[in-house]
């Protein structure tokens, strides 16, 4: 028995067919025309990400490297200086008289030199002058028949009392003096005396010092050569 045929579809009462509604599609579409792909945007766009990319990771890459230097440093010991020496100045060496040659002061005739405690002293060309708290004015010859500057030697004078006492002379004979040291009190303490001299060593100078309270006499003066002989000594 053969099948009864299907009926073919045909237009429905609301509208046209589904063929015709694609058809009509497909004719529409075939009437567009694409534009052209924007390769140019597309390559902008892909540098500027790529861009962005590689700054990222150097970014990275610094934070890394900081971090890394950071823990270096960190791990370094840190050593302080060593503390500087502590330098200990050290102590002058006592000048024994025999040491001191060299103490003669070279002054212009008529130069007054302070001596301490109210006595001033002063050289011309024929002796010396000193004047003491009283103000009177004093002076010893060194031209006169009492002084033979033949021969190396001193003169002696002396004012003051127990509270202390100024000591002054000449010395002469000699044009390398060095110094001269007198000898006090019983148990013989040396007291260096200061050296003057007009210019040009004349061969004669004048000597001065001072003794404290309790200081005893003088018991000696002795001159010595700069280097250290002894040359004249006046008393014990």
């Amino acid at each position: 028995m053969n099948p009864t045929p299907l009926p073919e579809p045909g237009p429905s009462a609301s509208g046209p067919a589904d063929g015709d509604v694609r058809a009509a599609f497909a004719r529409a579409a075939l009437d567009v025309t694409p534009g052209p792909v924007p390769l140019a945007a597309v390559r902008r766009a892909g540098r500027a990400r790529r861009r962005r990319r590689t700054a990222g990771l150097s970014a990275l890459s610094v934070l890394g490297a900081a971090a890394a230097v950071a823990a270096v440093v960190a791990l370094v010991p840190v050593r302080s200086s060593p503390p500087e020496p502590v330098r200990v100045a050290a102590p002058p060496t006592a000048v024994r008289p025999t040491q001191a040659p060299d103490r003669i002061r070279t002054v212009r005739p008529g130069e007054r030199v302070d001596a301490g405690h109210g006595y001033t002293v002063w050289l011309t060309g024929d002796g010396k002058h000193w004047k003491g708290p009283d103000g009177l004015e004093n002076f010893r010859r060194v031209t006169d028949g009492n002084i033979d500057r033949s021969r190396p030697d001193v003169s002696y004078q002396s004012e003051g009392g127990p509270q202390g006492a100024f000591h002054s002379g000449l010395y002469y004979g000699t044009g390398a003096a060095g110094r001269v040291e007198l000898t006090t009190g019983p148990g013989g303490r040396t007291v260096l005396a200061t050296l003057l001299e007009l210019p040009g060593r004349p061969g004669w100078g004048v000597w001065y010092a001072r003794t404290g309270p309790g200081g005893g006499g003088v018991t000696a003066v002795t001159l010595y050569d700069r280097a250290g002989a002894r040359l004249a000594v006046l008393g014990n």
